[in-house]
């Protein structure tokens, strides 16, 4: 069974630094590419960042703030966040990138950035 189990989140001010954290059990996560995904209150889900077997993307709006990684030896995949915003406010959601779609999410973990 795969599962996807997201920590790391909390609520932070203006300018500070978050590290999630996702673990991965149940496939064989080397193979696969990892994204993370965020929904804001009263937004659709956007996607911030992924994780291809050799090449990162990232979304226009977290360029030189976050940074996707990850730890195929441990089965881990990480988002670095730098310098939030209260724009970065939402539940971060770590997913499998599948043949057609995300097909595995995680429960998330929230984020909140506010004064």
């Amino acid at each position: 069974e795969v599962q996807l189990v997201e920590s790391g989140g909390g609520l932070v001010q203006p300018g500070d630094s978050l590290r999630l954290s996702c673990a991965a059990s149940g496939f064989a996560f080397g193979k696969y590419g990892m994204t993370w995904v965020r929904a804001a209150p009263g937004k659709e889900p956007e996607w911030v960042a992924a994780s291809g077997i050799n090449h990162n993307w990232y979304a226009k709006s977290v360029i030189g703030r976050i940074t996707i990684s990850r730890d195929d030896a441990k089965n881990m995949l990480f988002l670095q966040m730098n310098n939030l915003k209260p724009e970065d406010t939402g539940i971060y959601y770590c997913t499998r990138w599948g043949d057609y779609d995300l097909d595995h999410w995680g429960q998330g973990t929230q984020v909140t950035v506010s004064t």
